[in-house]
């Protein structure tokens, strides 16, 4: 918050007339700037159209309307700071007196030691003020905000039940970082919930952190929150990949800063269908225990100009603030596919969003851990692959004969089955050329087999659905083939 305040003070030292804050955090605002008044040797007033003119607590002016709030600003005598909540509803188009009042008082409050802080969530500002009004965003809580607010609550948690929480430093610190892109109030409330709901804070408690972060994703429309019900046990293989995500699992703390490490980037995925790639996405997040988003390229397309890019940036607004987090992108080839031709098929739409998500992706300094999967090559921008987009590039092939016997003993144990039961050794020699999907598909059609019958599952009922299915890698075998020569020299396997 140094920041802002910083540069909150210079504008008022410097008698900017008015200043827009957009913020949802009023309280946390209004302490800011009673602190800032205090030092300035200003006087603090509030006014709402609810509670009218306040100082100190008591009004000063009982009339609530907007006209009223600028008739006491304009005859006020003292050297003083003025905010406006809400006042966002009196900017429009239809309240021409209040604008033309404005624009009157910001002339007198040039030449004053009066200064009108309006106070909002949603920016407005008509034409005719946008020389008089300086913007400025108020962050959300910082790290340390959000730690001292935590420790708070520990200490008050500590004395009213008399006894002690004993959270780690790496707990205390990913509590806090999964907290992170809440607002004070948000934060106040999901820390009370996970004290409350244990005798003592755990690791139980960090996914009820993260999942406060749903509502915030679910009111926006442009990016989806995935509750992690996908672990890393479940992914069957893929050794090396696993190797490379296990080596991270600790890369966002602050350890890691002080030890000299940056922050990962992200990862592109590519390789055959159903081969685990979308499960790999989801797993990251389980493992590094920070919150799922998934951003749908077509979400962002609008028909109004500007829009489609303007729907990029404010989703990857919304990603950074409540950072560290995983973004994954699903088949990007599809969502970006028709960049080179889009000048004549979308007036380059498609074109301009996609150099804004590059562009945030070379530069970003943000903890948005970005994991882009791909089945298609041919469709994929080459931009996208160049070095320093992603820390690395997997590609992930059909499963090997010891990763087939993984899946097989996953999928079996998933659904309340022990593999020991089984020919794991047949299963997996049968299904030489087939995708994790269409082994985990065998396994249920044999479900659905034996069901009817009031039996459970055998070998022979898999081995039968095997025996019906024709594999991805038998009808789309030129197209893996070229995958699999493309990835040769441009990507690190993901299996050993």
């Amino acid at each position: 918050m140094t920041d802002v305040r910083e540069e909150l003070e210079l504008m008022i030292r410097s008698r900017y007339p008015i200043i827009y804050l957009i913020t949802w955090e009023e309280m946390r605002l209004k302490r800011l700037i009673q602190s800032l008044a205090t030092s300035l040797n200003k006087q603090l007033y509030t006014w709402s159209v609810s509670a009218g003119m306040e100082s100190n607590g008591r009004t000063v002016e009982e009339n609530k309307t907007a006209e009223a709030a600028l008739d006491f600003i304009e005859k006020s005598s003292d050297n003083a700071v003025f905010i406006l909540k809400d006042f966002h509803p009196f900017l429009k188009e239809e309240m021409t007196v209040v604008i033309r009042r404005l624009r009157d008082l910001s002339v007198r409050l040039k030449r004053s030691y009066k200064t009108i802080i309006i106070v909002s969530p949603i920016l407005t500002i008509p034409p005719e003020l946008e020389k008089e009004i300086s913007v400025l965003d108020f962050p959300l809580p910082t790290l340390q905000e959000v730690t001292d607010l935590f420790k708070t609550m520990i200490r008050s948690v500590e004395a009213t039940r008399k006894v002690a929480i004993n959270a780690t430093p790496d707990l205390l610190e990913r509590a806090v970082k999964a907290a992170l892109g809440l607002t004070e109030n948000e934060a106040e409330n999901v820390f009370a919930k996970a004290l409350v709901s244990s005798a003592s804070f755990d690791e139980r408690d960090i996914p009820l952190i993260i999942a406060e972060k749903k509502q915030i994703i679910r009111k926006t429309g442009l990016l989806e929150y995935f509750d992690l019900s996908e672990t890393i046990k479940n992914v069957g293989g893929l050794e090396n990949l696993k190797k490379w995500l296990d080596e991270r699992s600790y890369a966002f703390t602050e350890r890691a800063r002080e030890y000299g490490l940056p922050q990962p980037k992200g990862l592109l995925l590519l390789g055959v269908q159903g081969c685990g790639k979308s499960l790999v996405s989801k797993a990251v997040a389980s493992l590094w225990q920070l919150p799922l988003l998934r951003l749908d390229v077509g979400q962002m397309f609008n028909s109004y100009i500007g829009a489609s890019e303007a729907n990029m940036r404010k989703a990857i607004k919304i990603a950074e603030s409540i950072a560290p987090v995983v973004l994954w992108l699903d088949e990007v080839e599809k969502g970006f596919g028709g960049v080179t031709g889009s000048g004549n098929s979308d007036a380059g739409t498609t074109a301009r969003v996609f150099a804004t998500f590059l562009t945030w992706l070379q530069e970003k300094t943000s903890p948005v851990f970005v994991v882009a999967t791909a089945n298609n090559i041919d469709n994929l921008p080459p931009e996208l692959v160049r070095k320093g987009r992603f820390d690395d590039i997997f590609f992930v092939d059909l499963p090997s004969a010891v990763e087939r016997k993984e899946i097989f003993h996953i999928h079996l144990r998933k659904r309340g089955r022990a593999p020991e039961t089984f020919d794991i050794e047949s299963l997996a020699a049968a299904t030489e050329g087939f995708s994790g999907a269409e082994i985990e598909q065998a396994v249920i059609d044999a479900l659905y087999r034996a069901f009817p019958q009031g039996r459970d599952i055998l070998t022979n009922d898999i081995g039968a659905v095997i025996n019906d299915t024709v594999p991805l890698s038998r009808t789309m075998s030129e197209d893996i083939s070229r995958l699999r020569t493309w990835a040769k020299d441009r990507a690190r396997p993901a299996s050993a």
